[in-house]
């Protein structure tokens, strides 16, 4: 169907206000004048209603439960990655407007704006997929889009190990971090899989235990019977109504959390966190973007820095808040896996550092170092 006769048909849905629903799909194109068999019909209101009411061609795409990454880069250039890396697909737009138009749509059901003037958008839709838009001049050529699905249950330890995001045996050592009320975080690069692996262990959780989530966007799942979910809002056209991070995690303090939890610490709300975990909340933890679990203090101490934490304080607090580091990777072949576990000490000059306790081995965790001072604080769960 040609490209004219789809345009003419959405200018007149957009025109009447009206709910585009099949029917009225369906009378819209046969309204234009031209004979259209059955089929053709069938065809035009699959693509006009996945347009204007989904995502497009991007649709069977989010729907396949493989995918965790949808990326558009151009109109012919569409990615997704089904967690063995980025793999080109054939999925193709008509052209570059229609790439815009999309990502407008869905920015406006994020209750967002993508124009020429906030030319990005980074915002969670309604089913929880989180998106991020830029368009042109910023994106130069075509406007980028990346969709990130959020699955609708967490995987359990078991399913990770048939993935190979646990080696085998680890995920006896992962329920007993959990049950020992060890706190921890999850580390690793974009895309590594903090948040799914954090998903399945809030899953171990005792059920008569209260999780409170802080996150930017809500994109933990975790199976569990009680979960209180708090989600920061960006500030309103006139410049009011944001709340923070670090609102929610003051928040979250006064709501009797057995397990505070924040999705990912990336400013300021490390100060009111490591102060949380100081002060009787055992078992906390989160996610922190770093290259490798040894550069979690110091990526910790430049978050605090900008809280107003200076370095003698920020690492004092760190040594008695944090017990354990988790340091997710990719492989080679882009696989998601556990590649460390890192127990924390203070060093001769009082700053904190990690000592590897677990690493990644053949076929199953390697003890390190830190192995003993790790089974010391897991006593008796493992």
């Amino acid at each position: 169907m040609s490209a004219g006769l789809l345009e003419a048909v959405r200018q007149r849905l957009a025109e009447s206000g009206a709910e585009p629903t099949p029917a009225r799909v369906a009378a819209a194109l046969r309204a234009q004048g031209r004979l259209l068999g059955d089929a053709e019909v069938l065809g035009g209101t699959e693509e006009l209603r996945g347009e204007l009411v989904g995502a497009g061609p991007l649709e069977p795409l989010l729907a396949d439960p493989s995918v965790t990454d949808v990326l558009v880069s151009a109109p012919d250039r569409v990615w997704v990655d089904r967690g063995g890396g980025l793999e080109l697909t054939a999925v193709t737009f008509p052209d570059a407007a229609s790439v815009r138009r999309l990502a407008q749509r869905l920015a406006a059901v994020a209750e967002r704006r993508l124009d020429d003037a906030r030319p990005w958008v980074d915002a969670r839709l309604p089913d929880g997929t989180r998106m991020h838009a830029v368009i042109p001049p910023v994106a130069v050529g075509s406007t980028c889009l990346s969709l990130r699905v959020v699955r609708p249950r967490a995987f359990s330890p078991a399913e990770l190990v048939r993935a190979g995001t646990v080696p085998p045996g680890g995920d006896r050592i992962l329920r007993a971090l959990v049950a020992a009320r060890l706190s921890f975080l999850i580390s690793g690069g974009t895309g590594s899989g903090k948040t799914t692996l954090l998903s399945s262990l809030l899953g171990l959780v005792g059920e008569r235990e209260r999780i409170v989530l802080a996150e930017d966007s809500a994109e933990l799942r975790p199976d569990h019977p009680h979960v209180v979910r708090l989600e920061s809002r960006a500030a309103n056209q006139e410049g009011s109504g944001r709340v923070t991070l670090r609102d929610l995690v003051r928040q979250a303090l006064r709501m009797r959390p057995d397990r505070l939890v924040v999705g990912e610490v990336r400013g300021e709300e490390v100060a009111d966190l490591l102060a949380a975990l100081n002060t009787g909340h055992q078992g906390g933890c989160g996610t922190v973007h770093a290259n490798t679990a040894a550069d979690v203090p110091a990526r910790l101490e430049a978050l605090g820095t900008a809280a107003g934490l200076d370095r003698a304080a920020l690492h004092s607090q760190l040594a008695a808040a944090l017990d354990v580091v988790v340091h997710v990777a990719r492989d080679a072949a882009g696989r998601r896996r556990i590649a460390e576990m890192h127990v924390l000490e203070r060093d001769a000059s009082g700053l904190v550092v990690t000592v590897p306790a677990l690493r990644w081995g053949a076929e199953t965790f390697m003890p390190g170092p830190g192995w003993q001072p790790l089974r010391a604080l897991m006593g008796e769960a493992l």
